[in-house]
């Protein structure tokens, strides 16, 4: 066997990196899902009450 051959074929490089950063993402969430769901509920708090200002 020749020493380039071994690593010679990178075809399915890009869908294992892809599918293991969906799993680091998928793992972030899971750990900081309370935080994520507080921070959103904040933001589309300040954004109801700014925008019932602009209305009115």
């Amino acid at each position: 066997m020749k020493k380039g051959k071994l690593f010679g074929n990178n075809k399915g490089m890009g869908t294992v990196e892809i599918i293991l950063i969906i799993v680091v993402l998928i793992g972030l969430v899971l750990i900081f899902k309370t935080q994520i769901t507080e921070l959103v509920q904040t933001v589309f708090d300040k954004i109801a009450v700014d925008s019932g200002s602009i209305l009115s």
